[in-house]
């Protein structure tokens, strides 16, 4: 298996790819692959042009999962709707410029059971010096929430967006120390 950072012009060489790894790696209701293969497409275009976005892909010799994302701003924009108060540390982690946004994982179906995952989120944030990483999962989807608690996520609120758009779940990954010790972030008790 070799893990390979691509940069944003190569992600956008290898969005199909990318694209059919999404189809083969999420359940999808027969019929609409399709739109979910489009939602992917126009979330990882707009993930490509935020500044430090970062991709790794796993390759075994095919493609075979990728973890994408970007550090988060200073200036809070990642937290703005978040509803009641953000974790102190979490405040302070971001205003250090520590904190790295995942805003996706796909693992083929294949290679979920032999550490991917890990191996990818840990990188990533390994390459960027994150102390935490967070990453915003839709309230309605159930799966990439049960996904990312799996890993070793914890929820630590909801961010409001604009009217007409989804109430997301806040989810944070501290990085290289024990949970407990992070104030204002919930204890990991290993992987459910």
């Amino acid at each position: 298996m070799r893990l390979r950072g691509l940069n944003r012009w190569q992600a956008e060489d290898l969005r199909e790819d990318l694209a059919d790894l999404y189809v083969e790696s999420c359940a999808t209701a027969p019929g609409w692959e399709h739109r979910g293969r489009e939602d992917f497409l126009h979330r990882l275009a707009g993930d490509v042009r935020h500044p430090g976005f970062a991709m790794l892909v796993a390759e075994s010799p095919a493609l075979v999962g990728c973890a994408f994302g970007f550090p988060v701003r200073r200036d809070g924009t990642w937290w703005r709707g978040f509803h009641g108060a953000l974790p102190q540390n979490v405040e302070q982690l971001t205003t250090s410029g520590q904190v790295f946004a995942i805003t996706g994982i796909l693992v083929h179906p294949s290679e979920r059971d032999h550490g991917l995952t890990a191996r990818l989120q840990q990188r990533l944030f390994t390459d960027h010096k994150a102390k935490l990483g967070a990453t915003l999962v839709d309230q309605a989807n159930r799966t990439a929430f049960t996904a990312f608690r799996s890993w070793g996520w914890r929820e630590i609120g909801e961010v409001h967006k604009p009217p007409g758009h989804a109430v997301l779940r806040a989810l944070v990954f501290p990085v290289g120390e024990p949970t407990a010790a992070k104030p204002g972030i919930p204890a990991r008790r290993g992987t459910h």
